[in-house]
């Protein structure tokens, strides 16, 4: 049985499909996997500058979530954080022995509590953030303004698939 040119090329275009979605997810998992590499690349070099800021990782991170996300309460903080609400009551604590935070009983049921975070604790997070961008800007100062573009690009992809992937955050 002899096939026409235009069956064995639709043949051949089958066959090159088939082997691009093959192919496709080795190379999704090559490319999440050199992301993640980089990104806690990035945030440990960025994290050097947390030091100045006094306080351990978990309370900035806690404290990040308070001052963009607004108040809330401590479970829902410490879902946020992924992590048990006990550990969270510690970090809460010491955010709020050092003036960083403010624990209220909320106002619709006395058992919840509220965690807000205080002026200071707007400020030294903002400090720190701005801390932190510097020192990646002066990171990035040695890339062309092309390479700086492509990676701005590049965060706007990251951010949207992430978006995609949790449309509840």
């Amino acid at each position: 049985m002899r096939l026409s040119r235009k069956l064995l090329a639709m043949l051949n275009i089958n066959a090159k499909l088939g082997l691009m979605r093959r192919t496709q997810e080795p190379f999704r998992l090559e490319v999440a996997d050199r992301l993640h590499s980089a990104a806690i690349h990035l945030l440990r070099h960025a994290r050097q500058q947390d030091v100045r800021a006094r306080q351990g990782p978990a309370r900035l991170s806690a404290l990040s979530v308070l001052v963009f996300a607004g108040p809330m309460a401590l479970g829902q903080l410490a879902a946020a954080e992924q992590v048990k609400a006990p550990t969270m009551s510690r970090i809460v604590a010491g955010l709020e022995r050092s003036g960083l935070a403010k624990i209220e009983t909320d106002a619709n049921d006395a058992r919840r509590i509220l965690v807000t975070a205080t002026g200071k604790g707007k400020r030294l997070l903002q400090q720190a953030r701005e801390r932190r961008i510097r020192l990646l800007a002066e990171t990035l100062s040695g890339l062309k303004e092309a390479e700086i573009e492509e990676l701005l690009r590049a965060a706007e992809l990251i951010e949207r698939a992430v978006r995609q992937a949790n449309p509840r955050e």
